[in-house]
């Protein structure tokens, strides 16, 4: 469907929280705190697992490859929110928002699917221990890594492909902080049936299959964990997956807040569901990246080693 040049927009508009002038300050400070918070924690767990040695295994590769997808996640939105609460109505151009629109629909795809590949690696860590090293090869856990990211990259390209190819009328104003792929397709004056169907397969591709991947490999892995004898041989096998669940149970319970909740049908209260709506995403895009780093640093005993033995060197260099 080609889209016609007389209803070509150049432009929308972010509203976020124009009518709440006040909140907008506060939420500015806040964001910002955070997103610079975000940018160094997970900064610093890259530099970590980059310069100690005992973290090259396929665990903390995978973690390197979540901390650094955080980053690219935040950035490609975060900034565009920020300038939106320093303007009563921020102006976007349609190839700036479609841009953002991509870049934060692959990171968050590409999310869903690491996970996944997570919970199969601290599966066969803990049910297939002695052939764990064979298993997860280099080769393997690269190839498992690049899946990850070729995926995210490849849905995105599909569902900003089919947006770019919807007419938009004369509504361009997005309830939204940000370029976010729902709220655009609420502005199309024609039929989007086609969309939603490519949307429920995207979300059967990167929510529901890593998920029940996920699923599966704990019921596996609790199952390994409780046939160990000892007490103290249970908690070191769950001590090496507490952190992935938690970052998880997180990641997954903020989308199924943000897309079970009920909606409400009258127009005061649309107006409503989009503010909350718009808020719960941005607690989805801020809040787990700035949690992601915390988890894994204070629940692993290697990543503080490792963040004290870099601190020790900064001061002897200094």
């Amino acid at each position: 469907m080609e889209r016609n040049n007389d209803s070509m927009l150049t432009e929308f508009v972010l509203v976020g929280l124009s009518a709440h002038p006040k909140l907008q300050t506060v939420f500015f400070v806040l964001i910002l705190w955070m997103y610079l918070m975000i940018l160094l924690g997970n900064g610093v767990l890259i530099s970590v697992i980059i310069n100690d040695s005992r973290l090259h295994t396929p665990m903390y590769f995978f973690l390197c490859n979540l901390s650094f997808l955080d980053i690219c996640y935040t950035s490609s939105s975060v900034p565009l929110i920020l300038d939106s609460f320093l303007t009563v109505r921020k102006r976007v151009s349609f190839s700036g928002c479609m841009a953002q629109m991509f870049l934060s629909f692959a990171m968050g795809a590409t999310e869903c699917v690491l996970l996944g590949v997570m919970a199969l690696d601290r599966y066969v860590a803990i049910c297939y221990p002695l052939r764990y090293p064979v298993i997860m090869s280099k080769g393997a856990y690269v190839s498992m890594a690049t899946v990850s990211w070729l995926t995210g990259l490849i849905d995105s390209i599909i569902q900003t492909s089919l947006a770019l190819q919807l007419p938009f009328c004369a509504n361009n104003v997005i309830n939204h902080f940000v370029c976010e792929i729902l709220a655009i397709l609420k502005l199309a004056c024609a039929d989007i049936s086609i969309n939603v169907i490519s949307m429920a397969g995207s979300n059967l591709t990167v929510l529901v299959i890593p998920l029940l991947v996920i699923s599966i490999s704990y019921m596996f892995i609790v199952v390994t964990i409780l046939k160990i004898p000892s007490t103290e041989g249970k908690r070191k096998a769950f001590s090496t997956c507490s952190a992935h669940l938690t970052v998880v149970i997180i990641f997954y319970g903020t989308i199924f807040f943000m897309y079970a909740q009920p909606k409400s049908k009258t127009s005061v209260g649309i107006d409503n569901q989009d503010i909350i709506d718009a808020l719960i995403s941005l607690f989805y895009g801020v809040m787990t990246p700035l949690l992601n780093p915390l988890i894994y640093s204070l629940r692993n005993k290697d990543v503080k080693a490792a963040v004290k033995n870099l601190l020790d060197r900064k001061k002897v260099f200094s």
